[in-house]
């Protein structure tokens, strides 16, 4: 026999059980899909440079994040990745990556919060998959491997930010000027 109660076998006067509050448990934000929404893969220099790679590359990386509205809550999220590797002053390859995702915020945020979801939180989880992309693309290109170090989101976000104090407080000041002189 067995010790399981089947809703049937219940004692009469037994409350049924409750499923748990999946609010409580329910992510604050779920990334729909995710995709390549533009990539490029250079080798400008083949087959000559794969002759030159004793010496180590050097590599120069930009990263940008941009977010499109598409509704209230939901947005696509750009990681747009450059890679770019120098081998004696000759381009050994270049490339051009943006991944991108569908991003739906479930609950209600200040815009300050659904910004840092959006700016550091998506990408921090797309990041990982377009880090996988590159490292295909250059093994694919004939070279080792590239494997992105991780990407400090909050760091870049915080830079972005400070960037923007400092270029309101420039413009702020080139129009007192500006004003100055004009009543002048």
């Amino acid at each position: 026999m067995s010790d399981s109660q089947t809703p049937e076998s219940q004692s009469p006067g037994a409350a049924p059980a409750t499923p748990p509050d999946r609010t409580e448990h329910e992510p604050d934000l779920l990334v729909l899909t995710q995709y390549v929404k533009d990539l490029s893969f250079e080798n400008p220099n083949a087959p000559v440079i794969f002759g030159q790679t004793q010496s180590q590359p050097k590599i120069s990386i930009s990263v940008d994040v941009r977010v499109n509205a598409i509704q209230e809550k939901l947005a696509e999220v750009i990681l747009a990745l450059k890679v770019e590797a120098m081998v004696n002053d000759k381009n050994a390859f270049l490339v051009e990556l943006e991944y991108a995702g569908i991003a739906n915020l479930t609950k209600e945020m200040t815009p300050e919060e659904s910004e840092r979801k959006f700016l550091i939180e998506v990408p921090s989880m797309l990041f990982p998959f377009a880090r996988a992309i590159i490292a295909g693309l250059s093994r694919d290109g004939g070279f080792m491997p590239f494997l992105m170090t991780p990407i400090d989101f909050e760091l870049l976000h915080r830079q972005r930010q400070a960037r923007a104090a400092a270029q309101a407080a420039q413009s702020a000041a080139a129009g007192e000027t500006s004003e100055e002189g004009a009543a002048s």
